[in-house]
């Protein structure tokens, strides 16, 4: 053991998922023991696998060979501070999940609770191990083992047809997205037949080749982390899943398409295009602007957190096409910037929208709604739960004092600085996209005020919400740990942003670890010209202190009572919980605004009715512009690919006579 170096632990810990999911299996049917003591022990080697990240961000670079795989093709692995630092996030999810799971997998779903064990271990082991591969083969192989896993977890209630369809449409949309990567991978190594990532990074290719592997990449990673217009399967497959199942996958297995686009732009690739960019740029902004919108009509509670995971990947993406600019133009400093403030978003992410996940799961496992036309009052029943998802809320809102206000922050700082480009049609450009940054997210907290309002605010729109009960030990932990993460995010971004130096310098020669140093770890300088500042512990300080000077003044000088009465309500007193403003009146003024963005089926009553019933149906207008299409260009071209199939040998032989005589026809031309 004194031998083994850093990655070989991060091996130990990837092999000790296996062998959890392995040992989960042989105890297949004791729902007790999986839920109580496996999934907690996948946690403590969460809380491993992260601690072993973080220390890795600071470790020299690390390879190994490993004797798998086959003949010929041994595993390559690489331990460098790009993939600790997605280990280090990995491990936090992992860890807040894994406890959570303990409480919420104590009753028995379609699929045994020791099935899903193995399955959800060993998606957590192939993350890993894509993370630290060093080579086309073993990154390809868990790429596939990681969405094989996942599309079992979230057909975990096959039972329900809706639920297999997720499954199917997610399998389909990952092996997409699959065939492109190994287009790429097949680019890159075909001059020298060498799959590894080493070899890869000796390539020169000129700039067309470039390209085409960069808008591969793009294609293969973007299906995984759901931009547009591949993002279709998320919002089908969040809903679909178990709600801990969904909180891993929009907190990481999106975050792999992320470290995939990194990884091959920054790493494996030795140059930049401004074009390429501009259009990762522009379709960042547009998936974040398009999640953010559906996000806000929604009435199925982790529907709607779907689409908000699509809005927060194209923030990242933004900042991604935002760095790729940069570098072409050979500005180090500010590229990294903006790959910082897509890094900071990754792990602030990956905090809050688990934490929001898992607040749901709580919310459908205590009264079994999702519609949020049925919940309310919940926060009198659910305190446990309802205090973790206000911390989600507002972090995912981008309000201080948590993290998701510092990411959102430094990528708006990183696009006031790019006038400096020397493109004049970019920078004529930059304002409108600045403008579209501020609405996104604008938007975004008016979601969560829909979110939070209408499920534990209010009162009860049912009656048998007066019977929820409060998440458990275990699930407690879990939320916990998570809100944690998000205080520490929010209040220590110095410290992330020194450890994010390290990241950056990898990937584009620079970082703002001298800006972040001199400011002190109270105070976040984005930039050595100091034009902009952020001290998150004086917020903190300043706002707990306004907390206590209003206390004191209104219950020891002014006059101390205090008493309870019923909302008012315009002098009306025969008001019911009915009354209150619902999901669909909160998006009714987006739908107005921004109807561009979905399509609308109505279901209006007439005059005549003795119930009247009223329906608006939103639905995703890339089902009708594109994949319904296709959908019916395949159909139909199978059936006619279906005639030809007859059984008969004489027709066969035909087919046959007449391909050969058209290729000497052809050869002879």
């Amino acid at each position: 053991m004194a031998n083994l170096i850093l990655i070989d632990y991060i091996l130990i810990a990837i092999a000790g998922w296996i062998a959890i999911g392995v040992f989960g299996l042989v105890k297949i049917r004791q729902t007790d023991f999986v839920a109580q003591v496996i999934f907690p022990l996948g946690g403590v080697l969460g809380i491993f696998l992260g601690t072993l990240g973080l220390i890795g961000v600071f470790a020299p670079v690390q390879t190994e060979l490993l004797p798998l795989g086959l003949p010929g093709l041994p595993f390559h692995v690489r331990l460098d501070t790009l993939s600790s630092y997605f280990l280090f996030v990995l491990g936090i999810v992992s860890t807040g999940v894994s406890f959570f799971s303990a409480g919420y997998f104590n009753k028995e779903e379609d699929t045994p609770a020791g099935l899903i064990c193995l399955e959800y271990h060993l998606c957590l082991a192939c993350m890993a191990m894509l993370l630290i591969a060093d080579d086309a083969y073993v990154f390809m192989m868990a790429w596939e083992l990681m969405s094989l896993t996942a599309t079992f977890l979230v057909i975990a209630n096959h039972r329900d047809a809706e639920v297999r369809y997720a499954g199917f449409l997610y399998f389909l949309i990952a092996h997409v997205g699959a065939l492109a990567l190994v287009l790429c991978f097949g680019i890159l190594g075909a001059n020298t037949g060498d799959y590894t990532f080493a070899g890869i990074r000796l390539q020169q290719l000129n700039m067309f080749w470039a390209s085409i592997v960069f808008f591969l990449s793009l294609i293969g990673f973007g299906a995984k982390a759901g931009i547009l217009p591949l993002h279709i399967w998320l919002p089908e497959a969040h809903p679909a899943a178990p709600s801990p199942i969904s909180a891993l996958m929009s907190a990481f297995v999106l975050k792999t398409g992320i470290y995939g686009i990194l990884r091959m732009t920054f790493d494996l690739l030795h140059t930049q295009d401004w074009k390429w960019g501009g259009i990762t740029l522009a379709l960042g902004l547009a998936t974040a602007l398009f999640g953010v919108v559906l996000s806000t009509v929604q009435t199925d509670m982790k529907r709607l957190l779907a689409y908000s995971s699509i809005e927060n990947i194209g923030l990242i993406l933004a900042g991604i096409g935002l760095t790729i600019l940069f570098s072409s133009y050979g500005m180090a400093g500010l590229a990294a910037l903006s790959l910082t403030a897509a890094l900071f978003h990754v792990a602030s992410h990956a905090a809050f929208k688990s934490l929001l996940f898992l607040g749901t799961g709580s919310v459908l496992h205590s009264t079994g709604e999702r519609n949020l036309g049925r919940l309310g009052g919940l926060m009198r029943f659910m305190p446990w739960t309802a205090w973790p998802a206000l911390v989600g809320a507002l972090a995912a809102g981008g309000l201080p004092p948590f993290g998701g206000f510092v990411s959102e922050w430094l990528l708006l700082q990183s696009f006031l600085f790019t006038p400096g480009l020397p493109n004049s049609f970019l920078n004529m450009l930059i304002p409108i996209v600045t403008a579209v940054i501020v609405l996104v997210g604008a938007l975004a907290a008016y979601v969560m005020v829909k979110f939070f309002g209408i499920i534990f605010l209010g009162q009860p729109r049912e009656r048998k919400l007066n019977e929820a009960h409060d998440a458990g030990i275990w699930e407690r932990m879990g939320f916990s740990w998570l809100v944690v993460a998000c205080i520490c995010f929010g209040l220590l971004p110095v410290h992330m942003a020194r450890m994010l130096d390290r990241v950056t310098h990898l990937l584009v020669g620079d970082g703002i670890g001298a800006a972040v140093t001199a400011g002190g770890w109270l105070l976040l300088v984005p930039d050595t010209s100091g034009r902009a500042s952020y001290m998150p512990v004086v917020f903190v300080m300043v706002l707990l202190a306004c907390c206590v000077l209003a206390y004191v003044i209104v219950h020891r000088v002014y006059h101390g009572r205090s008493r309870r009465s019923g909302p008012w309500a315009c002098g009306f007193p025969f008001w019911t919980a009915r009354m209150q403003d619902t999901a669909e009146g909160f998006g009714q003024p987006i739908r107005h605004v921004f109807g561009m963005f979905f399509r609308m089926t109505r279901k209006l009553p007439s005059e005549f009715d003795k119930k009247p019933y009223y329906e608006i149906k939103v639905e995703d207008p890339f089902w009708s512009l594109l994949y319904r299409p296709i959908a019916a260009t395949a159909g139909f071209v199978s059936s006619v690919a279906g005639l030809l199939q007859h059984g008969r040998i004489a027709v066969y032989l035909l087919y046959s006579f007449l391909t050969l005589m058209f290729l000497l026809l052809v050869i002879n031309q």
